[in-house]
C-alpha cells in the first residue's frame, strides 16, 4: 500500500566498543521531516556455467539516504556532522569535520491510516545543504537537505548476520502491539525465535 506522509524523525547515538559493535543511546527527535529519499547499491555477482548463468549474487552494498527537513538545530548538527558549538552558541564547520554514524528513524503514514516504521541501523552524513532565495512577489520556503551513506552496522544479529534495516508495519497480524509502542524508545533490536533462527534464509 502506497504511502502518504512522513513523520517522527529521530536518531540515535552510537558507541562502538573494542570490536566495533555498536550500542545505541536513547533516540532523540531530529527534526520536523518533508522528505526522506532511499536508495540502495548492491553488490553482484555471477557464476557462469554450462553456457548459461548457474548463480547469482546480491548484497548489500551501501545506500544513500536524503532527508529534506524543517531546521537543523545546532545539538544535532554537531552530533549528525561533527561541526561544533563554540562558547557564544555559534556553529562552526572545519574542513576537518567528519560525524559519527547514527541510527535513523522514521515512519510513513499509509492510505489506511496505519503508519510504516523504520529503522536505519548506521547513516554517516554529510554537510548540510542549504538553498537560498531572496523574497519576492511570493513566499518561497527555503529548508536545508542533508545526505548520509547507509552502512550495515558492526553487531551481529541474533542470526549472525549484519543489518542495515528494520521495518514493520502498524497493524499486521504478526506485529504485536508493543513493538509498535517501543518503536522510538529504543534503536529496535532484531528478535529470533528458535524455530526462526533455525529455519532458512
Amino acid at each position: 500500500m502506497a504511502t502518504i506522509g512522513l513523520d517522527k524523525l529521530y536518531y540515535a547515538k552510537i558507541t562502538e566498543d573494542a570490536n566495533g559493535n555498536e550500542t545505541y543511546a536513547a533516540p532523540t527527535s531530529l527534526a520536523k521531516a518533508m522528505t526522506a529519499d532511499l536508495s540502495v547499491e548492491l553488490s553482484e555477482a555471477t557464476l557462469y556455467a554450462d553456457d548459461g548463468a548457474a548463480e547469482i549474487v546480491k548484497e548489500f552494498k551501501s545506500g544513500t539516504l536524503s532527508l529534506g527537513i524543517d531546521e537543523l538545530g545546532a545539538a544535532v548538527a554537531s552530533d549528525l556532522t561533527g561541526a561544533v558549538i563554540d562558547a557564544n552558541g555559534v556553529i562552526v564547520s572545519t574542513s576537518e569535520d567528519g560525524g559519527a554514524p547514527v541510527a535513523i528513524g522514521f515512519r510513513a503514514k499509509k492510505a489506511n491510516g496505519k503508519y510504516k516504521y523504520y529503522w536505519l541501523y548506521r547513516v554517516k552524513f554529510g554537510i548540510p545543504a542549504t538553498n537560498l532565495a531572496t523574497k519576492g512577489d511570493s513566499i518561497t520556503f527555503s529548508t536545508p537537505t542533508i545526505e548520509g551513506t547507509i552502512l550495515c552496522r558492526n553487531k551481529v544479529d541474533g542470526k549472525g548476520k549484519h543489518p542495515w534495516k528494520a521495518e514493520v508495519t502498524e497493524g499486521d497480524t504478526s506485529v504485536s502491539a508493543a513493538t509498535i509502542t517501543n518503536w522510538y524508545k529504543e534503536v529496535y533490536e532484531p528478535s529470533y525465535t528458535a524455530t526462526t533462527n533455525g529455519g532458512s534464509d
